[in-house]
């Protein structure tokens, strides 16, 4: 899985095979290895995130850090979206 960045024990990576058609621009956080069910957050054209999903059952408190941590490096993760996928679309 391509790890984007870490937040203290917590992974934000892409998930290799993100489906054909390519879903818009999400990161999926997980402590320790990335699993299948982690905490989905799409990224929409303005930066901000979007909970899709919370699977990871990560405490909201921490999730809302990692959330605004994601928004401030928002141009890094679509920076390596485009690199990783060369396509990019946004949920909103």
């Amino acid at each position: 899985m391509p790890q984007i960045f870490k937040v203290g024990a917590y992974w934000v990576y892409f998930w290799a095979n993100e489906n054909d058609p390519l879903e818009p621009i999400h990161v999926h956080i997980a402590e320790g290895k990335p699993t299948a069910n982690a905490t989905k957050v799409w990224i929409t054209q303005t930066g901000k995130c979007l909970l899709c999903h919370n699977k990871s059952n990560i405490p909201s408190i921490t999730l809302r850090n990692i959330m605004r941590i994601i928004e401030a490096r928002s141009a890094e993760v679509i920076q390596k979206w485009k690199s990783y996928f060369s396509e990019i679309d946004f949920y909103c």
